[in-house]
């Protein structure tokens, strides 16, 4: 195990320079059965895997050392989606509870890989409270804005502002829509996307009214993302990932939304999702977890 004074990790910014990040590779993903994980068609292996791959080499061509998550015979199939069961600030990590049942077994792989790591575990959220890291970004480096919806309850809300206060980080609430229903993963992050510390991507019909205020009040520059892409990657036009400022992987396929970001004055890497992403309802986003931006 690592000395907690050797480690580097802490994040307190959703688009600073990304430099160490964790990931875990598809397993159960790849045989999992679509209907009972809401997925929205039978998984195709083979393609899947080949579209992760690509996305590990944008990762790794950003400088951003890759640590891995251990691979096991598991049923955890989204569990390659790595930013929803912990949270990482200054300091060491915050071990969460999943809103999707079929995921709390992900909270213990979490907990058991920063263990490995050396990295401290600063707090857990426990029952019945839940709370998901998609639900969850930096405002600034001392604001967290966070969704409450079907994935992150007030209980949970309640443990993580208990959590993070001695580090003088705050949390802001804003409440996500009905949308499509309690089975479908809307997150906070699926209406925004932090492009860096005065930008950001949002699909305004969904966004909270009042955080949409904030950060015009904050002196953020909202680009509006096309409705039409929005339907049509079932939002997955919005999750994207900033490996630094104005540096962002994002997901093929879906042209103005390429080049609004482009326009901002982004440069924009991207990789093919329709296995990967789209029906699973994660995207580049939803594949880490940050575990040190400077």
């Amino acid at each position: 195990m690592k000395h907690v004074e050797d480690m580097n990790v802490g994040v307190s910014s959703t688009s600073a320079a990304l430099r160490r990040v964790a990931m875990r590779r598809p397993g159960a993903l790849l045989s999992a059965d679509h209907e009972r994980w809401h997925y929205v068609k039978p998984v195709n292996a083979e393609a899947l895997s080949k579209q992760y791959d690509r996305f590990v080499e944008l990762v790794k061509a950003t400088g951003t050392t890759i640590v891995w998550l251990p691979e096991a015979d598991d049923d955890l199939a989204d569990s390659v989606f790595t930013y929803d069961p912990s949270f990482v600030v200054p300091g060491g990590a915050v071990v969460l509870r999943p809103g999707k049942s079929l995921r709390a077994g992900e909270a213990d792989l979490h907990a058991a890989f920063y263990g490995g790591e050396g990295i401290p575990i600063l707090g857990r959220i426990e029952a019945p409270g839940t709370f998901e890291g998609g639900d969850c970004f930096w405002l600034d480096n001392t604001t967290l804005a966070v969704g409450r919806g079907f994935r992150t309850n007030q209980l949970g809300i309640n443990q993580m502002a208990a959590i993070v206060e001695p580090l003088g980080i705050s949390l802001e609430v804003y409440d996500l829509p009905y949308h499509l229903g309690p089975d479908a993963c809307l997150h906070l992050m699926s209406v925004v996307s932090v492009l860096d510390a005065d930008l950001a991507l949002v699909h305004l019909p969904l966004l909270p009214t009042a955080l949409y205020q904030r950060m015009i009040e904050m002196g953020y520059k909202l680009l509006e993302a096309p409705a039409e892409e929005f339907e049509a990657s079932l939002g997955l036009n919005l999750n994207v990932l900033a490996t630094g400022p104005r540096e962002v992987i994002a997901i093929e396929g879906f042209p103005n939304t390429l080049q609004l970001m482009r326009d901002a004055g982004c440069a924009v890497s991207t990789f093919l999702a329709d296995e990967l992403c789209i029906p699973c309802e994660g995207g580049p986003t939803c594949l880490t977890r940050p575990l040190l931006r400077v």
